[in-house]
């Protein structure tokens, strides 16, 4: 139930940053935002059903690696999605991080590495847990980036 509440919190975090790497590069928006939404797409639904104990496991996994740096090398739609996905692990991995536990970063190397105590609080008390915390405050700045550029656009005429 935690990592229910923890998608929706960040969950659109993940796809507006996306949208804003496509906005500054020549990549495909739209391939980088689904690659963006995959590791949560495939994760959570294996972590709610019991596939596996954490909800960044398969989909997290920069074990991907294999599989996404062939992608990107063959197509401007490969290149896009891997850079999207890469994104997501990013920025999972900067938010516990920047929350004071770099151990839980460890899910990117899952199989091989698990992280060993990840945090598990009920979903009301995780959102009151991450309200005010330092990523707390990166993701406002992405949303108020967001904001800029979307007022920019309209003040241009874009």
């Amino acid at each position: 139930m935690t990592a229910t509440v923890v998608t929706l919190v960040l969950f659109p975090t993940h796809l507006v940053a996306a949208a804003l790497v496509g906005r500054a590069t020549t990549l495909s928006s739209r391939w980088l935002v689904v690659g963006a939404a995959l590791p949560d797409l495939v994760d959570k639904p294996l972590g709610m059903v019991g596939v596996v104990e954490l909800y960044h496991s398969i989909g997290h996994s920069a074990i991907l690696l294999i599989v996404a740096l062939p992608l990107a090398r063959h197509s401007r739609v490969g290149a896009a999605a891997a850079v999207g996905w890469g994104s997501h692990l990013l920025l999972d991995a900067l938010h516990v991080v920047v929350n004071g536990r770099p151990g839980d970063a460890l899910f990117v190397g899952w199989p091989v590495v698990v992280p060993s105590d990840p945090l598990g609080i009920p979903p009301g008390s995780f959102v009151l847990h991450y309200l005010w915390t330092p990523s707390f405050f990166l993701e406002v700045g992405v949303w108020l980036v967001l904001g800029a550029v979307l007022l920019e656009d309209r003040i241009v005429g874009r």
